[in-house]
């Protein structure tokens, strides 16, 4: 009993890190950041630059936040929150003209609107402003990890299919005939819409809470602090909040 308690005080990290992983996935479970989802996971090359840049800025923002969280006064706490993301945004907009100007050029638009991503403003007010930097940091690692691995499997399947290409190089044998479908926005949603009922079908949220030791899977009747968050989110959910 008590190796099982030191187990769960360090695994804490683990947990923030699998949590935006596999549970809490922001595509495939919450279904959030659809804009940059859909617009820009033509290819993988595109999918792996756009969650990188996403998990850059949410990894920062989350620390830079939780440890303002005692300086900036509640009234204006959004502004502030937006102020930091849109400064760590403009500052990965620049490295990635300066130094990947092709991947630049085809994000386009879509890197300043990280600005908007309702990924990294919801982690800021649900987790990092209540947390500590190192866990805060964790959060937005495995966030923008989930959201990474998620942009990059859409776009591998786009790509695969709608040009018969895998990260530009040409993988398909000289007979087929790309769907180009798969390749416009309808094929976005196809892709995207198959990947979540296979992974429903796979019970990947549910599973997921036994790769953290120490969790049974549900979060109402548990008493542990990491799990907290979750537990008021519930409560405010069946109140209709």
């Amino acid at each position: 009993m008590r190796r099982s308690k030191e187990v769960w005080e360090v695994n804490p990290y683990k947990e923030r890190i699998l949590n935006g992983i596999i549970k809490e996935n922001p595509t495939f479970i919450l279904v959030l950041g659809m804009c940059p989802t859909l617009a820009v996971t033509t290819s993988a090359i595109n999918g792996v630059g756009m969650g990188l840049s996403t998990m850059a800025v949410l990894i920062l923002s989350n620390m830079i936040i939780s440890l303002l969280r005692n300086i900036i006064p509640d009234q204006v706490r959004i502004p502030g929150y937006i102020v930091v993301i849109a400064s760590l945004v403009t500052v990965v907009e620049l490295i990635l003209k300066a130094y990947i100007p092709a991947l630049y050029d085809a994000l386009g638009l879509y890197i300043p609107l990280i600005v908007v991503n309702c990924i990294i403003l919801g982690r800021a007010e649900a987790y990092a402003s209540k947390s500590t930097p190192l866990l805060a940091a964790c959060d937005g690692l495995g966030m923008g990890l989930g959201f990474t691995i998620a942009l990059t499997l859409i776009g591998i399947f786009r790509e695969l299919i709608g040009a018969g290409t895998f990260f530009g190089m040409h993988v398909m044998p000289e007979s087929y005939q790309p769907v180009a479908i798969f390749v416009s926005a309808p094929g976005a949603f196809i892709v995207l819409g198959a990947l979540i009922a296979v992974l429903n079908g796979l019970h990947i949220q549910n599973n997921g809470n036994k790769k953290v030791e120490g969790c049974a899977g549900d979060c109402c009747s548990c008493g542990k602090a990491a799990c907290s968050d979750r537990k008021e989110e519930q409560k405010m959910e069946s109140q209709g909040v």
